[in-house]
């Protein structure tokens, strides 16, 4: 995690492709079916991030906010490598830890004491590690004689709050977090943000997404604006959630005015090779021409196009 760079995820002009067609593959007989009705190229996928590019420093909180729909939690989903990105590449430099939905992860018919074992072996972690943490946790999550009470009867605050406790009781290098500081009582969330506030003291990253704009101006550096799967802007987490509580308010498609903000300079990035990075790449390209950024402010590098790879990913 520690490289030269400073850098603890490297975005380069990232990409992710989705097949919007319910068939995994297009038969001969599809094929020609479209090309009567004249339908090519394109038609029946949908981008749902394209030409991303940022850099998250070690010991920063970064912000991504952005409408429904904006790639949000796309985007979440490829920095944790659970999506490959059909364009660009992603270094990502530590161990992550993810905490993307609700109780994702538990098994409904065990009790809280039993998914913090399942959860902790899922992150790696052998059974004397957890047994050495499990109290912690449970102390953390509040959920008192309810840890030996079934998932399935826990109200969403519980199994959000149980979730949070074990992911960040391992201390990951990186901890990605979708909309989930908004769960439990005014205690439990300041409990919360001081537990964010002491893995960043360690010099740990510290990805989340959220629509609460207060939240993100309060314990953000530095945050990204997401509109339809580009980068409407980037910089500084004061400005960038101004900017898009603005947006919001004029009630309008685009931002009414190119948002002009200091940019990160991503220039340099295909140069970097990080001892022990986790590098996530497109493996073929194509040219293809690229619709305009939406902010002009914003200018990323000339975009490439895949062939869906051997994962199929885009059938997901």
């Amino acid at each position: 995690m520690h490289g030269s760079t400073g850098y603890a995820i490297e975005v380069e002009n990232v990409g992710v492709r989705f097949n919007l067609r319910m068939n995994r593959r297009n038969t001969l007989r599809r094929t020609v079916l479209d090309l009567l009705r004249g339908v090519r190229g394109e038609s029946g996928h949908f981008w749902a991030l394209r030409d991303l590019s940022f850099r998250v420093k070690q010991g920063e909180m970064f912000g991504i906010i952005g409408a429904n729909g904006s790639g949000k939690s796309t985007l979440l989903l490829v920095l944790a490598g659970i999506l490959r990105p059909d364009t660009g590449s992603v270094r990502v430099n530590g161990r992550v830890s993810t905490l993307l939905t609700l109780g994702a992860g538990f098994d409904q018919d065990l009790t809280g004491r039993e998914n913090i074992f399942l959860s902790g072996a899922f992150l790696g972690l052998t059974k004397p590690e957890i047994e050495a943490q499990c109290d912690e946790i449970i102390r953390f999550s509040e959920l008192g004689d309810f840890i030996n009470v079934p998932v399935r009867r826990y109200s969403s605050g519980m199994g959000a709050r149980l979730g949070f406790a074990i992911a960040t009781s391992i201390e990951p290098d990186i901890l990605l977090l979708d909309e989930v500081l908004g769960v439990g009582d005014a205690s439990f969330q300041e409990k919360s943000k001081s537990r964010l506030l002491q893995l960043i003291n360690k010099a740990n990253a510290i990805v989340l997404v959220s629509h609460g704009m207060a939240f993100v101006k309060e314990m953000c550096t530095t945050a990204v604006w997401l509109q339809d799967g580009r980068v409407a802007a980037l910089g500084d987490a004061a400005e960038v959630t101004e900017a898009y509580t603005d947006w919001v308010r004029s009630a309008k498609e685009l931002p009414p005015r190119p948002v002009r903000l200091p940019t990160q300079d991503v220039s340099g990035l295909s140069a970097y090779r990080g001892a022990g990075a986790r590098r996530l790449t497109a493996p073929h390209a194509e040219t293809s021409p690229l619709a305009a950024p939406i902010c002009s402010r914003h200018t990323d590098p000339p975009g490439r196009v895949l062939q869906p790879d051997q994962l199929e990913k885009e059938d997901v």
